[in-house]
């Protein structure tokens, strides 16, 4: 950082993916936190003219608040390093490996994380007659957010995907359970949410107010509580996660600690006040406001 008494911060939201909106929301709460911490913050809304909305901010930390494609997989990861531009959470290879759904289950399996069967397969394989066995989940396999997935049951017919799902998707076993999710702060995780909703833990469920029910820490056996926190720091560290990241998981309950399984890991989690991030911070007596300087002490190019 510079030798200024406040540090500027240029905080990214927004950007082109499917996630824009939430990315507007988190970056709005992140930038306002932050100012409440002292710093000096001007909020960019990505776009093509990203590099030069940066060489004109001439930030000395970029906090990232970007979700989704570009924002999440990489991409802006790359140019902040081509730039110099200190910036939170993961880096390159980590944005991107998280990102790809069957990427990350491939370094969850070789790390002997649990996870439940999966493959990718064309909009027409999907479309033309199960590829896979119901119950399973159909979803893109490089997007977040619960963006377009379908849940095809047992006796249903093949799904009809909408314009809107890629070429190639995600096709993954059912897993069923509750809805468990487990944040890591560094080298630390934290604890344990159960997200009760009525039904699919989806986009609405998770960003809309009452959309859903977090019962914070979670009501589980100790057992289980510190598979999550077990599995979800040994995840972060596997996929060369830094900052901030999130792993959810299923866990069914009648078959014990065996019902247990890794979704995904989220390098970006929501920072709007319905997110789970913030709430498992603040569980362990760190306010929005401290979490959000964390992050931002933390950054550093070369993640």
């Amino acid at each position: 950082m510079s030798s200024r008494q406040s540090p500027k911060v240029a905080v990214l939201k927004g950007g082109p993916s499917a996630e824009r909106e939430v990315s507007l929301s988190s970056g709005r709460e992140c930038a306002e936190a932050l100012r409440g911490e002292g710093f000096e913050v001007v909020e960019i809304d990505a776009g093509e003219d990203l590099c030069a909305k940066l060489t004109a901010a001439a930030p000395d930390v970029v906090f990232n608040a970007l979700h989704g494609r570009f924002g999440e997989d990489g991409c802006v990861q790359g140019l902040l390093e081509w730039m110099r531009l200190p910036y939170t959470h993961s880096g390159v290879l980590a944005s991107a490996l998280a990102m790809d759904k069957e990427k990350t289950k491939e370094v969850y399996r070789a790390a002997g994380l649990p996870i439940v069967p999966s493959k990718l397969a064309s909009r027409f394989e999907v479309e033309a007659g199960h590829v896979m066995a119901p119950p399973y989940v159909v979803k893109p396999y490089n997007e977040g957010s619960s963006v377009g997935v379908y849940i095809v049951r047992e006796g249903s017919n093949a799904p009809r995907l909408s314009d809107e799902m890629p070429a190639v998707v995600m096709v993954e076993q059912y897993a069923p359970g509750r809805e468990l999710t487990c944040s890591v702060m560094g080298d630390k995780a934290l604890c344990v949410t159960d997200i009760l909703t009525d039904g699919w833990y989806d986009y609405e469920a998770k960003y809309a107010t009452g959309g859903s029910r977090h019962v914070c820490p979670a009501e589980i056996p100790e057992e289980i509580a510190a598979a999550c926190q077990d599995y979800a720091l040994k995840a972060h560290q596997v996929l060369g996660c830094r900052g901030v990241s999130r792993t959810d998981f299923r866990w069914d309950e009648s078959k014990g600690l065996d019902g247990l399984v890794l979704l995904e890991t989220n390098t970006q989690p929501g920072m709007t006040p319905t997110s789970l991030s913030p709430e498992q911070a603040q569980k362990s007596g760190i306010t929005f406001g401290q979490f959000c300087k964390w992050m931002v002490e933390d950054a550093s190019c070369d993640r």
